[in-house]
């Protein structure tokens, strides 16, 4: 992110030290990181306005960083009203973060074969709140705007280049699944 202000700066500087130290300890990585995004998402004045852009019929993945060593990436999720995602995995570690509005995540488990997916429950994240995902103990779910009629703005942080990593949308009735990389909504800036 050009001309980035001093706090989300100081997030990239923090966020790198515990990825450096961490070494592959997920659970540090996910507790020492999860503090440092819910210090910048108690913050709302931080994020340039191109980044917090919605669009009238699809959510918005803005890339803000992405660690230079692919080892993690963090983006702006910006939802308009109503919006949400296909059922969907990672295959890597996440934090969310919610900024602004709200933030509907549907949580879900595999069926068998041709069989519906399972409903795990649901989670609501307010303006300050954190949540992590993982792929061991899982991080398939359906997002969605919590409102109809506001936009909503949530900071992911993910443990890879999340654009470019390829994962899988779902069939929730059958629990087929489909590889797709969700690039980047500001890619020409790239």
């Amino acid at each position: 992110m050009n001309n980035s202000p001093a706090c989300f700066d100081h997030f990239v500087r923090e966020f790198t030290r515990v990825v450096d130290e961490a070494t592959g300890d997920e659970a540090q990585v996910l507790a020492k990181g999860g503090a440092l995004l819910a210090d910048l998402v108690s913050k709302d004045e931080w994020l340039p306005e191109q980044y917090a852009q919605p669009h009238p019929q699809y959510y918005q993945q803005y890339l803000l960083h992405a660690d230079p060593d692919n080892r993690f990436s963090v983006v702006s999720f910006v939802w308009g009203p109503g919006q949400k995602t296909p059922v969907h995995n990672h295959t890597v570690w996440a934090l969310i973060g919610m900024l602004r509005g709200g933030e509907r995540a549907e949580n879900f488990a595999l069926g068998e074969p041709g069989q519906p997916m399972r409903a795990l429950g649901v989670d609501v994240l307010s303006p300050g709140m954190v949540e992590s995902l993982s792929p061991t103990t899982g991080d398939i779910h359906r997002v969605s705007n919590l409102y109809e009629d506001q936009v909503s703005i949530s900071i992911h942080v993910y443990g890879g280049n999340i654009g470019r990593i390829s994962r899988h949308v779902f069939d929730a009735q059958s629990s087929a699944l489909k590889p797709f990389i969700s690039g980047y909504s500001n890619e020409s800036e790239l």
